[in-house]
């Protein structure tokens, strides 16, 4: 299954491998380069079927770290058409992750934000508590970006609720002590990007959400409680991509090949939406089963594709499905087969 097509809305992708969104730290000035464009461009040559763009900082004190990608500026869009022109010429479809760090920003002139006045830990500053104004205006920027990149040629965007940057901090109890609506209704500042996105963004184009399912802390969110908090806003979103963790450093879990799958399995019929799972998935057996039982409706790889930019050829060989190989690279097809 793992080199089946797949359609969602308007989404259609050659298999179901995915590229998951991971920081290269290449940016300067949150202008994309030579290096996007070669390191993206490579995984649409290994015939990865969907590629998402890294975190995309929707404004200046929004990056994770100064050499992040940005989108808070016109300026960007032709850097990035670059890279989403070249993806599509090898047949891959590409979208990008719009991001703001919140209070895990680590850009050091920049002031860190957060709904709530809490560090996440003693090596970070303490965040500036945001008002209902300052939220609005980061609500407006999500839409702005998702604008930018409807120019840049993107097929898709999806926001980037996991992991304890800024969406999350607002999604979960830990970190969000506001007495206000935004924090009596965890949900509502999602809520108010999607649909800011979505205003903004092509309507024929699908919009992913990434979220942390499990935050591994009995204080914090888990499958169910999140799968309540967004089945109300699940209209605003076609794909929920399930990843788990950062919202703190005081969890207490272990790693292996599949450990988020339960989450994605759990979401998936519970908001009967295509779920994207990620986690340790490289592979191809594991990747392919989870599919098979319906876990899943696509696979997101990491490390996998960090390590090799043509996992998806070398999986398809060893599950036995002949697929296309890019023109040039066709006489390794052959050998790699035991043909002459």
């Amino acid at each position: 299954m793992l080199f089946e097509p797949i359609i969602i809305k308007n989404l259609k992708s050659k298999n179901r491998i995915v590229m998951a969104p991971m920081c290269t730290y290449q940016a300067v000035n949150g202008f994309a380069n030579n290096s996007h464009l070669i390191h993206y461009a490579s995984r649409a040559i290994g015939q990865t079927g969907i590629i998402i763009l890294e975190a995309t900082a929707i404004e200046p004190r929004g990056r994770i770290s100064v050499d992040d990608l940005g989108l808070w500026s016109d300026e960007f869009v032709d850097g990035l058409k670059s890279i989403t022109d070249e993806c599509k010429n090898h047949g891959s479809k590409i979208g990008i992750q719009l991001a703001h760090a919140g209070r895990k920003s680590r850009v050091l002139d920049e002031e860190i934000v957060a709904p709530s006045s809490l560090a996440f830990n003693s090596s970070f500053p303490t965040p500036h508590e945001l008002s209902k104004d300052e939220i609005e205006e980061i609500i407006l920027k999500f839409g702005e970006a998702a604008k930018r990149a409807d120019k840049a040629g993107f097929d898709f965007v999806e926001i980037h609720a996991a992991h304890g940057y800024l969406i999350n901090q607002f999604l979960s109890p830990i970190t969000n002590k506001r007495t206000d609506e935004y924090g009596n209704d965890k949900k509502l500042f999602l809520e108010r990007v999607l649909k800011e996105v979505r205003a903004n963004f092509s309507p024929e184009k699908t919009i992913f959400v990434r979220v942390s399912a499990e935050e591994y802390n009995i204080a914090g969110n888990n499958p169910e409680n999140l799968g309540e908090l967004l089945s109300e806003i699940s209209y605003l979103f076609d794909i929920l991509h399930v990843s788990s963790g950062g919202i703190d450093e005081n969890s207490d879990f272990k790693t292996f090949p599949g450990y988020q799958l339960s989450f994605a399995e759990y979401l998936k019929k519970e908001l009967n939406k295509p779920v994207i799972a990620v986690g340790l998935l490289q592979d191809e057996n594991i990747a392919n089963q989870a599919l098979k039982d319906n876990k899943a409706d696509l696979i997101a790889i990491g490390r996998g594709l960090l390590n090799d930019p043509y996992w998806p050829l070398h999986a398809a060989k060893k599950l036995n499905a002949d697929i296309e190989w890019p023109k040039a690279y066709l006489r390794a097809k052959i050998i790699d087969s035991g043909l002459k």
